[in-house]
């Protein structure tokens, strides 16, 4: 229906788009494309990571989003038929084949190792300067956003793990306000992204085998969105109500 052109009672056509919603259209992703870098920015720099870093960290997420590295072959147990082609004297013969399916584990580079590296700086920059009571505190967030990310993931047959990125999100940002205050960005970021991480997909690991999918990446798919916007929204988050 969106793709015709609607006629009303008084029989005037109106196109799909009203003018009102193109202007929106380019608005929303004026604030895409120009204002949450900037946001975003912003938010990494109350962590303590300067401008050009923080830019940096949110490009290559995005770039790193679309390379998978292998890891792991794993054997579902699962037997695929097929067709094999033997030729006999120049004449193909069509023979049945049997084989065990098997299925790629990898790491998906902007959904895992980006906020694992960047997580693993602001966590030493925290055990360095914050002190170990401040890492312990953080671990602890950690800790909570897993369950809950864990809890909150969801198993989709043929894709991977999915999980909403604003459950994780705002539990980082109350566990991180509520344990590491005064210095919850750093803590919000970590637990945010690497809990996400850990409970949408290392506490899944057993059910990978049964997603039916050729490859699952870690990090990657549907949980890319959830690790890298939910370490993202809760350092905005934390960095607003700070």
């Amino acid at each position: 229906m969106s793709g015709e052109i609607a006629k009303t009672r008084s029989g005037k056509l109106y196109p799909p788009l009203a003018p009102q919603a193109v202007i929106l259209y380019f608005a929303l992703i004026l604030i895409l494309t120009l204002f949450f870098p900037l946001i975003a920015v912003a938010a990494f720099k109350s962590a303590g990571i300067p401008g050009w870093a923080g830019l940096m960290i949110l490009w290559l997420s995005l770039i790193g989003s679309f390379i998978n590295i292998p890891i792991k072959e794993v054997r579902t147990g699962k037997l695929v038929h097929s067709w094999g082609v033997v030729y006999f004297f120049g004449i193909p013969y069509f023979v049945p084949k049997i084989s065990e399916e098997k299925m790629i584990i990898a790491l998906n580079v902007g959904g895992a190792l980006i906020p694992l590296a960047v997580s693993t700086y602001m966590y030493t920059e925290i055990m360095i300067h914050g002190g170990i009571d401040l890492g312990v505190r953080t671990f602890a967030s950690l800790v909570i956003v897993s369950l809950v990310s864990y809890k909150a993931s969801r198993v989709i047959e043929g894709v991977g793990i999915a999980i909403p990125a604003f459950i994780p999100s705002i539990t980082a940002v109350i566990a991180s306000l509520l344990l590491c205050w005064p210095n919850p960005a750093s803590p919000a970021y970590i637990s945010g992204s690497v809990g996400t991480l850990i409970g949408a997909d290392l506490m899944n690991y057993r059910k990978f085998r049964y997603l039916n999918a050729p490859i699952i990446s870690i990090g990657g798919a549907g949980t890319f969105d959830g690790v890298f916007l939910s370490g993202l929204l809760a350092l905005i988050l934390v960095a607003a109500l700070k």
